[in-house]
């Protein structure tokens, strides 16, 4: 990682319609070009946890854009279209995302080489992602599609993070390790034992009046040491796929 924080700003990003959806979009210090990622948020949109992520790998050298999902309607329409959308595997959502991969590789300090990385509903998306041209994908506790095999035909490199203790994917890493093992495509699956969902947060998941239930009843858990693993583990699948 580098040193120099990243320059953030919140741009809008054009469609094929015409429109435009706003984005948040972070550019390292220094010459480029740079490769760069599209992020996909999680369920509870472009909150603080979210910018602090794009801020993570915009400072270890990527062009980072993330695209705000329930711009079109607002974040309680959009949350029912985006979920049928990531189930589908086709919809609104996933044009918003495909518009910021078009607009990073267009940037003049771009390298043409993308990735997509995806947090809790957004690592889902990464992973219905990985045969949409892109040369990398990090999947951070997302839910697979039932027909896995026919999902990862095709695929990029994959790094994924799960927690042990996420009921919601029990089981969900070792099935995707086995899945890309048997397609023979290049991959780095870990599962943290102690871990839940959305370990990787700096802070609490979700709105701040509902942190409490989210921490003792749902069990999202910050977990420090084991996302500093994970951000070590994509940095350098990342280097090495993206480059």
């Amino acid at each position: 990682m580098t040193s120099a924080k990243p320059i953030l700003s919140d741009i809008t990003i054009p469609l094929e319609s015409g429109e435009h959806i706003p984005g948040r979009l972070a550019v390292p210090q220094g010459k480029g070009p740079f490769p760069a990622v599209v992020i996909v948020h999680e369920v509870f949109g472009i909150d603080e946890s979210m910018t602090s992520h794009i801020s993570r790998m915009a400072s270890a050298g990527y062009l980072v854009l993330m695209p705000d999902l329930y711009s079109r309607g607002g974040m309680r329409k959009c949350l029912k279209a985006t979920f049928r959308a990531l189930v589908d595997g086709t919809g609104q959502a996933y044009q918003d995302i495909e518009a910021a991969k078009n607009y990073l590789l267009a940037r003049p300090d771009c390298t043409g080489k993308i990735g997509v990385m995806g947090f809790c509903m957004g690592g889902g998306f990464a992973l219905q992602l990985v045969n949409k041209g892109y040369d990398a994908a990090a999947v951070n506790y997302g839910q697979a599609a039932k027909d896995l095999d026919a999902q990862l035909q095709g695929s990029c490199p994959i790094v994924a993070s799960f927690g042990g203790k996420d009921l919601s994917l029990k089981g969900a890493g070792p099935t995707l390790e086995a899945a890309l093992t048997k397609a023979g495509i290049p991959h780095d699956v870990k599962v943290y034992p102690e871990a839940s969902h959305a370990f990787m947060n700096p802070t609490q998941a979700g709105p701040k009046a509902l942190r409490p239930l989210m921490n003792t009843v749902v069990g999202f858990k910050p977990r420090s040491e084991e996302a500093a693993d994970a951000w070590q583990r994509i940095e350098r699948f990342f280097g090495e796929h993206l480059g």
